[in-house]
């Protein structure tokens, strides 16, 4: 079964408080699946501290690799399997390779916890995990990531969107090895010009580039759903930046919206990435809460 579900459902779903599963007197044990730019970027902050969060356990692929990088950062944390992370921790923060979804989301929902996904893509054929978060009473979390003015979709999805495009533009190492390109023989080296990748919904978009859209996944999730969000996607080599620009008409507004994210060292995503969820981390137990 593929999900359908608007972000904007998703917060209706069972749990204690809105944002974190402990009270604020209280810490939340975060745990981190996946140790590449944006996982560090988490890990180390988490390390400098922020309010009523600390760091429980690593998951990741190379586990060595991992240990090294800790110690030299003077980070005391362990290293786990991903299976273990209910045993640690409250939340669980996906920076992981999508095809890692379940294997992350499940045995956290299973008893009732949160998991931050940063792949929404994948969440979109997987309605089950849905459900198990709604019948267990945990929760997704979908961080705004890349993106911005979900907070603005989201409202204006309380009333009636008529139509949601998004235009995006990334220099062409950024897209570089996405299923889409290889399946269909679509070459971005050596470009002088702007190419059209592709044209298509949130969904297939999702699926044809799971490394390199995941905004449009959320987008779509935040509105009127994947089937219905389009997608334009460009490989520029004028570009330094990923570039996305949101184009919303509703019966309560008319919005265009664009962002210019310099790329973290890893051209596919930027670095606004783990700073969206650093934020989203420090609202769980913030005093003042702003935005939607």
């Amino acid at each position: 079964m593929q999900l359908s579900v608007k972000l904007a459902e998703w917060l209706t779903l069972p749990h204690g408080a809105a944002f974190g599963i402990s009270t604020p007197m209280n810490q939340t044990r975060i745990a981190i699946a996946g140790l590449g730019a944006i996982g560090r970027a988490v890990a180390r902050r988490l390390t400098d501290g922020l309010p009523g969060l600390s760091l429980a356990c690593i998951a990741t692929g190379n586990a060595d690799k991992a240990r090294t990088w800790l110690n030299e950062q003077k980070i005391d944390c362990p290293v786990v399997e991903l299976e273990e992370f209910p045993k640690h921790a409250d939340l669980a923060v996906e920076c992981a390779p999508a095809a890692l979804i379940e294997r992350i989301c499940r045995p956290m929902l299973e008893v009732g916890k949160q998991v931050m996904v940063l792949s929404c893509g994948a969440l979109l054929p997987r309605q089950d995990l849905i459900d198990l978060a709604k019948a267990k009473g945990g929760r997704i979390i979908v961080p705004t990531g890349a993106l911005l003015g979900l907070d603005a979709v989201a409202a204006a999805a309380e009333g009636t969107i008529h139509s949601v495009k998004m235009t995006t533009r990334k220099p062409p190492i950024g897209l570089v090895g996405a299923p889409h390109l290889v399946k269909n023989n679509i070459s971005v080296e050596g470009l002088n010009t702007a190419k059209l990748v592709f044209s298509g919904t949130a969904r297939e978009a999702a699926a044809g580039f799971p490394a390199n859209v995941n905004v449009a996944a959320a987008l779509s999730l935040a509105g009127i759903g994947p089937d219905r969000t389009m997608i334009d996607i460009y490989a520029d080599p004028a570009m330094t930046r990923n570039c996305h620009t949101i184009e919303v008409d509703s019966d309560s507004a008319r919005f265009t919206l664009s962002i210019e994210n310099i790329p973290s060292e890893n051209p596919k995503t930027g670095k606004n990435v783990a700073l969206s969820v650093l934020a989203m981390l420090r609202k769980m137990h913030a005093p003042l809460a702003v935005g939607t």
